[in-house]
């Protein structure tokens, strides 16, 4: 049976805390109200049609297949902060390569890239002289520490070449890759 929807309910939300027991009831006692359906069980993917192995090489992380699309993730080296809450690797603060298979060994990439203000002018030039097409520049949040800015891009073309090319990029800013991913 679900609570009643009216604030006592969602008091008793306030004071969850931190256990991840506690919080992993609190979230199968939400679904179950809601009737959101338990994820599927994950299959292994099939390869992509890539040359991963280059990719990998050029990215300096070893990717995953997700579905048809091939990825490779960094993450922020410094802690970042938003207000008081210290953000685990990987939550807002990463910068993901996605490599959609043409065949051929070509590739649609696309992504978001994560900077701080100092390495946006650099991760600019250095994915115009790649020719992956810059498509905005934004933010995420308004008290992140250090203060982030993404850069949403995409090119298509070889995908090692598209590796290398997106690679500049990531260099000029201070990330490594997501912890498991180091290539």
């Amino acid at each position: 049976m679900c609570p009643s929807r009216d604030r006592r309910g969602l008091a008793d939300a306030d004071t969850v805390g931190d256990d991840p027991v506690t919080v992993a009831r609190g979230l199968r006692a939400a679904f179950d109200c809601t009737g959101t359906p338990p994820a599927e069980p994950t299959t292994p993917s099939r390869p992509v049609d890539l040359d991963t192995a280059a990719i990998d090489a050029a990215m300096g992380v070893k990717g995953a297949a997700d579905g048809k699309i091939y990825k490779c993730t960094y993450v922020r080296r410094e802690t970042v902060t938003d207000g008081h809450v210290i953000l685990p690797p990987g939550l807002g603060s990463t910068t993901s390569v996605n490599f959609q298979p043409l065949g051929g060994g070509g590739a649609v990439l696309s992504g978001d890239l994560v900077m701080i203000a100092k390495e946006v002018q650099p991760v600019l030039v250095a994915l115009r002289r790649g020719g992956v097409e810059l498509v905005e520049l934004h933010h995420h949040s308004l008290t992140d520490e250090p203060r982030l800015f993404f850069v949403h891009y995409w090119a298509v073309g070889n995908a090692v070449r598209l590796a290398k090319a997106i690679r500049r990029a990531v260099d000029t800013t201070n990330v490594v890759p997501m912890p498991g991913e180091a290539g």
